[in-house]
């Protein structure tokens, strides 16, 4: 079974086609996803898909993008929303200086609020980093040092010193399609090198489409084709791969309950 830790099945790329995403996930072994929030406003839509399907779990969370305009400065309104059975993560939040669509101060207050929420919550803080690697790890630093979260390094573009530095904090790596990507052999690199106990793989979808479907609209399924290519990497049969990757899941998003695995249909394939 493979687990997609990170896609985003409430944006409008699958509002007419949920249902097939979803079969198609199980129907390439993913036996279970986390669709993530963005925006607090668009929780309640992110919290009913996981509510209505048993294989998808959510997270609450203030994309970087975002903190502008709906960032929060205390971790109570991620809290409460976080009691919900669903709800496994806090995230996405972290920092962006690439596109820079919220201003630096109102960023770094949002991933503090949401930091606070993770260690409060003890669920996972789901880190969104981009351009931003100096700031991101002096935050992570100085927040763990107040007390130490639990999280994860969502869609790892960053550098190997990076990687060391969240793995020190006790984070987890995911690594999305990028990786398949011609140009990332620098990224392939530093996954060959993140002990398998700190691996995990995720879409992004609808974003990333890994190779050889790259340039479509990325789904949950294909998840299968990172996960391939991961294990092609580090020298490790596929589901040798996605072994490792589900356990370390379900060790770190702790509230997320393991499904039958009898549950996901034989023979599991690359869509």
């Amino acid at each position: 079974m493979l687990v997609d830790s990170h896609c985003h099945l409430d944006f409008p790329d699958f509002a007419d086609d949920i249902e097939g995403v979803l079969a198609r996930a199980r129907e390439a072994g993913v036996g279970a996803m986390v669709t993530i929030c963005t925006h607090l406003s668009r929780f309640e839509q992110v919290a009913a898909i996981a509510e209505a399907h048993d294989r998808v779990w959510c997270s609450v969370g203030v994309h970087p993008h975002e903190a502008a305009g709906e960032g929060v400065g205390d971790p109570g309104p991620l809290l409460e929303r976080a009691a919900r059975p669903r709800v496994i993560g806090i995230g996405e939040t972290g920092l962006d200086y690439y596109y820079e669509h919220s201003p630096r101060a109102a960023q770094q207050r949002n991933f503090r609020a949401h930091i606070a929420a993770a260690r409060e919550s003890g669920l996972p803080l789901i880190v969104h980093t981009r351009e931003a690697d100096d700031d991101t790890a002096a935050i992570l630093r100085e927040e763990h040092a107040a007390g130490a979260f639990p999280g994860l390094i969502h869609c790892f573009t960053a550098s190997g010193e990076f990687a060391e530095i969240a793995m020190e904090l006790g984070f987890y790596i995911s690594f999305s399609g990028i990786i398949t990507f011609k140009k990332a052999e620098v990224l392939r690199e530093i996954a060959r090198e993140v002990p398998l106990a700190r691996l995990l793989v995720e879409t992004d979808a609808p974003y990333l489409a890994p190779v050889p479907r790259r340039g479509k609209r990325n789904e949950p399924a294909y998840v299968a084709h990172t996960a391939a290519l991961l294990a092609e990497v580090r020298g490790l049969a596929p589901e040798a791969l996605a072994q490792a990757t589900t356990d370390n899941f379900f060790a770190l998003f702790r509230k997320a309950v393991r499904p039958d695995p009898m549950g996901v249909p034989a023979g599991q394939g690359t869509p």
